[in-house]
């Protein structure tokens, strides 16, 4: 059977450029990825996938090795700063079996998560990456789009039927074609991401916690089943990264349950970041194409970012394949842009923001009072039935693109 293209470039080797690499490989399209670095990125990221992203992960025939390496997290909650006590949360042990699927939320520390991604890339689909080539701009005519890269052994042009931008929040593609336009805002508040071993069971913490506060808010959640936890936390804005890294200790013993000290837990890694709720106007022009952190940003409270990258690429499969199998014509590229900005401007965006706002809201003590999610959450605490359907308005981010293929 002919196609009606032959190979599509990924520029980026991140968790969604690498998913869409294996889905596209899976269904016999040619990928060739493009990565600036020599290796993966190793910084402490996402590492909790939301329910909406697993029957994506299941396409590409990895969820059952990320919930094998990894762990299946259930339990969420919020609780407050001066005590950690209690204030409402969840059970997604409720998605264990949704009509027979398991859509638990799953977590694989993202390093690993990409180490199993390309390792499937590549031992099974055969796939190509180009290590060290830094993608400087895209190209396109009637026939073709191409990336102009730095090399090793100099510029070279490497050319696609379509060019996907999965290269993260400085994105070159999207630049490419936007210049440095990224509609949206970046949040005035520092925060601060760690990853820590450090006995959060012994005082009663669930998978994942968020503690409330204006100044101290943190959150604390469960990476490995080892007692990893990934330590989240607000700080100062205008700190350099050195006085960040001095009042650390600091912040850790005025937060944590039990106050530790330093050498009472394990860092493993430390990172600052900026948050911003920002999206492209557009995820496809011509031949060039954008999906997750490329095409949008959200701050990482309640993993909205790296699950709505996830559900991206997914669509963006679907779009693809498609096209391969002559069961779509390029016009559904367009609807997935189209689709995918909606679902980042009526979900992915308000939600998020109403993530981090809580948690850093002015008055914790009669948020529960104000909050209609929180109540809604401590209303449905005996109510497992409430529970399972509050999780699955999560999947309100999903589009079903397939829908709009030909009728056989």
């Amino acid at each position: 059977m002919s196609h009606p293209f032959e190979k599509v470039v990924i520029v980026g080797a991140g968790p969604s450029g690498l998913l869409l690499a294996l889905l596209l490989s899976k269904h016999g399209i040619p990928v060739e990825i493009l990565e600036a670095s020599h290796e993966l990125d190793k910084q402490p990221r996402a590492a909790i996938y939301g329910s909406p992203a697993i029957p994506d992960l299941r396409r590409a025939g990895v969820i059952d090795e990320i919930r094998r390496r990894g762990m299946s997290p259930t339990t969420m909650c919020w609780r407050r700063f001066e005590d950690h006590s209690l204030i409402a949360g969840m059970d997604g042990s409720v998605l264990a079996d949704v009509d027979g699927e398991d859509l638990r939320m799953a977590c694989l520390v993202l390093d690993q998560l990409d180490e199993l991604l390309l390792e499937v890339f590549l031992s099974k689909y055969s796939g190509k990456i180009s290590w060290r080539h830094r993608v400087t701009g895209v190209g396109q005519d009637a026939e073709r789009a191409w990336a102009d890269v730095e090399t090793p052994d100099g510029p070279k042009r490497v050319y696609g039927d379509y060019i996907v931008g999965c290269d993260g929040a400085t994105s070159q593609v999207r630049k490419s074609l936007f210049g440095d336009e990224y509609p949206g805002f970046t949040w005035e508040r520092q925060i601060v991401a760690t990853n820590v071993y450090y006995d959060f069971e012994k005082f009663g913490f669930k998978d994942s916690n968020f503690i409330l506060h204006p100044e101290h808010f943190f959150m604390a959640a469960k990476l490995t089943t080892d007692g990893l936890y990934r330590v989240t936390y607000g700080e100062t804005p205008g700190l350099t990264w050195e006085q960040m890294k001095e009042r650390q200790p600091w912040k850790y013993e005025t937060m944590l349950p039990g106050h530790p000290k330093a050498g009472e837990y394990e860092i493993v890694s430390m990172s600052p970041y900026k948050m911003h709720q920002r999206c492209a106007k557009s995820f496809r022009e011509g031949r060039v194409l954008l999906a997750a952190d490329a095409a949008h940003l959200c701050n990482p409270w309640g993993g909205m970012g790296i699950t709505g990258g996830f559900v991206d690429v997914g669509g963006l499969y679907d779009c693809l394949a498609g096209i391969w199998d002559g069961r779509a014509d390029e016009s559904i590229l367009d609807l997935y842009s189209q689709k995918r900005i909606e679902k980042w401007e009526t979900v992915i965006d308000p939600i998020s923001q109403s993530n981090f706002r809580r948690v850093s809201d002015s008055d914790p003590d009669t948020l529960l009072e104000r909050d209609p999610v929180m109540r809604a959450c401590k209303d449905a605490e005996n109510d497992l039935a409430t529970q399972k359907q509050m999780y699955l308005s999560f999947f309100d981010m999903r589009y079903d693109f397939t829908q709009h293929y030909k009728k056989a």
